[in-house]
């Protein structure tokens, strides 16, 4: 796979500048809100940028996939859950990460195994 193709990981640095604009522009003042949805959407910029950048890498899928957990349990553990629009673009967010970043699994191995020369490139 050619670098900075796969559309699950343009998804996830998508969803990542969602939260972070809506942290910015949603939650001033707020606090723990806006300081989970800015970081937390950052690290999916930069996970999903990674990712793009080396598409044979798998574990950043699953980062990715872990980061959007952590987004979208967020609202609990930052006790914003009652307020409704950062709460909402947490959870969205959230989940359109874990879903991008387990369905890039996938491709990312095979990926992986193209760049490596597949399973018996050890045994040549």
């Amino acid at each position: 796979m050619k670098k900075w193709t796969r559309w699950q990981d343009w998804v996830a640095v998508a969803a990542g500048l969602v939260a972070v604009v809506a942290g910015i522009v949603m939650t001033p003042g707020m606090g723990m809100s806006m300081t989970m949805m800015i970081v937390l959407g950052v690290l999916m910029i930069a996970a999903g940028v990674w990712s793009l950048a080396a598409p044979g890498l798998v574990s950043m899928e699953w980062i990715l996939a872990a980061i959007g957990a952590l987004l979208f349990i967020s609202p609990w553990i930052g006790s914003y859950a009652g307020d409704t629009g950062p709460a909402w673009t947490s959870w969205i967010c959230g989940a359109v990460c874990v879903a991008a970043g387990l369905w890039a699994l996938v491709p990312a191995e095979k990926a992986h195994r193209s760049s490596h020369g597949g399973p018996t490139a050890a045994h040549a």
